[in-house]
């Protein structure tokens, strides 16, 4: 599917609404599929499906990567993320991930202006936060704002700070088919490159990991 082209704590974050995000519109049963890339070698997929009923929105993110040698596992990562929006706002967000061995949770429901928060660290501490319903989610594809300052980490439930930077227009190939995407950078935790079509849509991501370059090749048609 690619298409034609603790809540004051972080209260003076520079927020940015989510639908001033991204010009994206999903429609039923639309995937964004991507393979992942690591030294010239298939790491694994990350697949976003989307449902459409009327003004509803439920977004299902799975990803699932894996380093071996041989038939040892080295390295394993897993997150299954549902979004479940109605009229462009997010109400709930669930999440399970796998992380270096690590088993992360994460429950959110709106209530009025912020999220109520049920996550877990990277220690795997459990934690209840209250954050601004306004702060984008980490999941990728409704893009984000440079002016942000923090977004919602899908992996954890907290607020994560990042650094964006426009880095300008560029022409890539995509399935075959020549786009104008622009590229955007966020710093935080990790350094991402995100490319994002006319529409708005996400077609590609690039970071470095482990002293290697990680990059999603989309492949849904």
């Amino acid at each position: 599917m690619l298409r034609t082209l603790a809540l004051a704590s972080v209260a003076a974050l520079s927020l940015t609404s989510l639908s001033d995000a991204t010009d994206f519109v999903p429609a039923d049963d639309d995937v964004i599929a991507f393979d992942v890339i690591r030294d010239g070698r298939q790491l694994g997929t990350h697949i976003i499906r989307f449902e459409r009923d009327g003004d509803a929105l439920r977004v299902v993110s799975d990803v699932d990567l894996r380093v071996g040698l041989g038939p040892v596992t080295l390295f394993r990562y897993e997150h299954d993320a549902t979004e479940y929006w109605q009229n462009g706002e997010l109400l709930r967000f669930e999440s399970r991930t796998l992380k270096d061995g690590e088993r992360l949770q994460v429950s959110a429901e709106r209530s009025g202006d912020q999220f109520d928060i049920d996550g877990m660290n990277y220690d795997a501490v459990p934690l209840s936060v209250q954050l601004p319903a306004a702060l984008s989610v980490s999941s990728h594809w409704r893009g984000y704002s440079t002016d942000a300052t923090a977004i919602f980490n899908t992996e954890t439930g907290e607020a994560m700070d990042v650094v964006f930077t426009d880095l300008g227009t560029e022409t890539l190939t995509i399935n075959g088919r020549s786009i104008t995407a622009q590229r955007l950078r966020m710093a935080g935790t990790l350094t991402v490159d995100l490319w994002y079509g006319p529409d708005g849509e996400w077609i590609k991501c690039e970071f470095e990991a482990r002293g290697e370059t990680v990059v999603y090749i989309r492949t849904d048609p």
